[in-house]
Formats: C-alpha cells, sequence, structure tokens
C-alpha cells in the first residue's frame, strides 16, 4: 500500500488531519470512525488498500481530540464532529461519495446525509457498521448509575473502562445534552440514496435490536440489514473485512 501522509485542514481553529487517496473510477468512499476511533484503524486502513487496489478515491479523518486531530476530547459534541466531518468532506472530495461510518460514526453518516440534502447534494450510498445513532440518549443515558449522574452533574463528566483501549470512555454532559438535539431516530429518515448496514448480534455495546430499530426509521430508502451471528462491535476479524469490500462493492455496481 502507497504510504501517505496526514493534511491538515483548519476548521475554526481546530487542526484536522486527513488522508486521501486519489482514483479514477466513482464513487469516492469516505470513511467515519467511531468514538475514540481513528483513522489509523483495521477498517480504515482495509477499505483504504481496496481504494488503492480498485482505483477508488478515499477520505479518512479524525475528528478533533482523536488521533492525529487537534483538540480535546473532552470538548467534542455530535455537533462538533459532524461540522468537522462535512468541512473534511467538502474540502477533500470531488463527486458522489460512499459515506462509510463506524459505530457513532454511523449516527454522523445519517446526520451529514441529512445536512447534504438540506443543501441540495446527497450522498451516492451509506455503509453502516454496527451503527450507534443516538446513543448518548438510547444506550448511555439509561443506563447511568446514580454515581455516575452525580459525577455528570458535579464534574461535567464520568470515566468508563474501554474494552478496546487502555484509556477509557469519558463522557461529558455537553456531550450528552447535545446528543438530543442530533436524534434521528425521531422520525422518518431520507438520505436518498441506499443504505447497507452490517451489524454483529453478538455486539455487546450496540444490541443488534438498535439496527432493527434503525431500519424502521429508512423507510422511503433501499435498505439492506445483514445480522453477523458471531459477529462483535469492532467488525475486524478478517472475514468481517471481507464483508466489508464486499458491501462496498455491491453498492458500487447498485449505483
Amino acid at each position: 500500500m502507497t504510504d501517505q501522509a496526514a493534511n491538515f485542514l483548519d476548521v475554526n481553529g481546530t487542526a484536522i488531519a486527513a488522508r486521501t487517496r486519489k482514483g479514477d473510477k466513482a464513487p469516492g468512499l469516505v470513511w467515519l470512525g467511531g468514538y475514540c476511533s481513528d483513522m489509523l484503524g483495521g477498517k480504515a486502513q482495509h477499505l483504504d488498500q481496496w481504494a488503492e487496489k480498485n482505483n477508488h478515491a478515499m477520505l479518512r479523518f479524525d475528528y478533533s481530540g482523536h488521533g492525529e486531530s487537534g483538540g480535546e476530547f473532552k470538548d467534542g459534541t455530535i455537533s462538533l464532529w459532524l461540522e468537522q466531518s462535512l468541512a473534511a468532506y467538502r474540502a477533500f472530495t470531488n463527486g458522489p461519495q460512499i459515506l462509510i461510518g463506524s459505530s457513532m460514526g454511523g449516527w454522523i453518516v445519517l446526520r451529514m446525509a441529512q445536512e447534504l440534502i438540506k443543501a441540495g447534494e446527497k450522498p451516492a450510498g451509506l455503509v453502516l457498521l454496527a451503527p450507534a445513532p443516538d446513543f448518548t440518549q438510547v444506550l448511555v443515558e439509561p443506563a447511568l448509575t446514580e454515581d455516575q449522574k452525580n459525577q455528570l452533574a458535579i464534574k461535567g463528566y464520568f470515566e468508563e473502562p474501554s474494552e478496546y483501549s487502555p484509556q477509557p470512555y469519558i463522557y461529558t454532559r455537553n456531550l450528552i445534552e447535545d446528543g438530543r438535539n442530533n436524534q434521528v431516530l425521531t422520525g422518518i429518515i431520507e438520505t436518498g440514496c441506499p443504505v447497507h448496514i452490517l451489524q454483529g448480534m453478538q455486539d455487546p455495546d450496540v444490541p443488534y435490536a438498535h439496527a432493527l430499530r434503525l431500519v424502521e426509521h429508512l423507510p422511503v430508502d433501499n435498505v439492506t440489514l445483514t445480522l453477523i451471528r458471531d459477529g462483535d462491535h469492532r467488525l475486524s476479524r478478517p472475514q468481517d473485512l471481507d464483508l466489508l469490500t464486499r458491501s462496498v462493492e455491491a453498492m458500487i455496481a447498485q449505483i
């Protein structure tokens, strides 16, 4: 794989790191990672290798407080990361794009689609891996302990051990409050394009029932849901990565 140096985009004073790959074939691919993930993760790297091999453009980037980007993680909100995602999309892509989002990235992809449609644009397609739309309201808030509620009220955040990193997850009051303003599971979601959801049935973080609920909110679009019986949240095994690229190939053939 050809090495890529990070480019940096200034978004309201924060340096957002991105890696871009040129390609002659449309559509391009745009990768949006999950909470506490970065653009050097296995799924993003696998997609980039596929894009290079198949001559498609690809964009991947880090939200503020993630990976190589500037800013503090604790200052992040869905609105802020959405703004940065749209800025990177508009600065680094040309022509039709498939937006590919993992976990929280799936939520941001859905919000991006809504904002692009408002602007008279639309994505070519969406591929969502273990998507976690509205996770702050649907998955985090209902599970808060009294101690965590007190920490949010007093300190403005609480920490929780992560199975995927030695660093704990940090959930802030601002993140949760801002999440309410970005909810998508409140009515019909119109993306204007085909959607393919990949969801593990052994996912301990985002239950597959959440993916089923999302499908109910996408009645207008052509939606494919693939349930992976033994799949976990990361979906990073060789067979999961193969399914991801096959899903992208199928979407390209469809659009």
